[in-house]
């Protein structure tokens, strides 16, 4: 997999905020303040290092994989196996669907997206994994028509722009904050106490989990350390798929 270079026309960034407003499904307000960690692709170091720093917490989190790109070298670092995911499972964390080929939702065609988030669920059954009931956009980005698409399959579809889900927050793309690069770990603490003062929930994002992480990826005392400042701030750490039947999930009509 190689680095992602988002389109920046002035179509896509008009559809960027277009599509914000399109196929909405309000969210209700969390009981109190809520916490997700949430691992994208994944890297082996995110259902190693990741899964060992939040286990020896009681915590879980949730590990958004497409199928295709298992085993692989990407630009994270080497990518988790199978057997990798499965432990993650048996271990209490929430298997998501990042679609099979780490689609770009943006700027795929409805069909394909359906037809590839489709696979990846296959895919996971096939692996002995329950199927996937949050999802992922890769990339963080989709167009309209594909929203549409894909709504009312999932119970909820998060995205990358940064913000918390409160009362008519979107669940069809919902916002999270990535912690990432040299200031990921204060943007997120920052945004732990937002959270808190508004008893929101946030979903905080990343990637590989390293001494030398990607540019995408923190490090394991970063990620030790944000968990362990929700848990002092009175944070309940939840999967995004236990967090979303709590924020109310309604079907799409």
């Amino acid at each position: 997999m190689e680095a992602y270079q988002a389109d920046s026309s002035w179509r896509a960034k008009i559809r960027r905020r277009a599509v914000r407003f399109s196929s909405r499904r309000p969210a209700r307000a969390p009981a109190g303040p809520m916490l997700s960690f949430a691992f994208d692709d994944v890297p082996a170091s995110a259902t190693e290092a990741g899964a060992q720093i939040l286990e020896r917490r009681g915590l879980r989190g949730t590990y958004y994989i497409a199928a295709a790109l298992a085993a692989c070298e990407a630009v994270t670092g080497p990518m988790a196996e199978p057997v990798a995911v499965q432990r993650l499972a048996e271990a209490g964390h929430e298997i998501g669907c990042h679609t099979y080929s780490h689609l770009d939702c943006g700027q795929a065609a409805p069909a394909d997206a359906v037809e590839d988030v489709a696979l990846n669920a296959r895919t996971l059954e096939a692996w002995g994994l329950p199927r996937p009931t949050t999802f992922a956009y890769p990339f963080g980005d989709v167009a309209p028509a594909t929203k549409r698409a894909l709504a009312g399959r999932f119970e909820l579809m998060r995205a990358l722009h940064p913000g918390l889900v409160t009362a008519g927050a979107d669940l069809n793309q919902a916002p999270a904050v990535g912690v990432e690069g040299p200031g990921g770990e204060a943007l997120a603490l920052r945004w732990l106490q937002r959270a808190a003062h508004r008893k929101a929930w946030l979903i905080l994002c990343t990637h590989d989990v390293a001494d030398a992480p990607s540019a995408w990826g923190c490090t394991p005392a970063t990620l030790a350390r944000l968990a362990d400042a929700a848990i002092d701030a009175g944070f309940e750490v939840v999967t995004v798929a236990e967090g979303a039947r709590r924020v109310g999930y309604l079907a799409a009509a």
